[in-house]
């Protein structure tokens, strides 16, 4: 290794997790369009694409099997079995993401979030809470893509990721959207500039 490899900065990681329904998908997209040099972790899963869902983007659709070997040959930098699915996120692309000195944006549940957290102490951690459990509810209800069963099973575990929401570093109650995105994307800001 050269000196000037030794010197290049690492890439740094921003963790995004909430509850379904909480607004984190729609904040990492506008993060992602804010910071046009950062990446997205894409997730992979066994879980059924859902309404305009695309492969590559969204998601990886993998199958359960596929998931599992995955599992067995060390591919996942975590994963987790959530809703009944698998998912997981590669550690092979966030390794050469970071060694490049590339920053990744991974919008994962809390138990992944604690298995990341174990191998890069130096994510940023962020939670997004909804303004209350009434309005999750409603959010996960007016979506109408799953039944009132999943929905249940979602809210319960809901209350559980609420209950860990600090152990992240950083907490945002997305009750108006746009102050949401002003208080995340300033965290982000900070962060990479102490890193510069």
């Amino acid at each position: 290794m050269t000196l000037a490899d030794e010197n290049r900065k690492k890439g740094r990681l921003f963790i995004i997790s909430a509850p379904s329904g909480a607004g984190k998908s729609t904040l990492c997209q506008k993060l992602l369009r804010h910071f046009g040099d950062m990446v997205y972790s894409v997730s992979h899963t066994t879980r059924v694409p859902r309404g305009e869902e695309e492969e590559g983007i969204d998601y990886f659709f993998t199958t359960r099997e596929n998931f599992l070997r995955g599992i067995e040959a060390g591919e996942w930098a975590e994963w987790a079995e959530v809703h009944g699915n698998y998912y997981g996120t590669s550690l092979n692309f966030l390794e050469k993401k970071l060694a490049s000195g590339t920053d990744v944006l991974l919008d994962i549940d809390v138990q992944g979030t604690e298995k990341i957290v174990k191998h890069y102490p130096d994510a940023m951690t962020v939670f997004i809470m909804p303004p209350s459990f009434d309005s999750l509810r409603i959010r996960m209800e007016k979506r109408g893509t799953d039944s009132q069963e999943v929905i249940a099973r979602r809210l319960e575990n809901a209350k559980e990721e609420m209950e860990k929401k600090d152990r992240y570093r950083h907490i945002i109650v997305n009750d108006d959207l746009s102050e949401a995105l002003a208080q995340l994307t300033a965290l982000v800001k900070n962060c990479r500039m102490e890193k510069a």
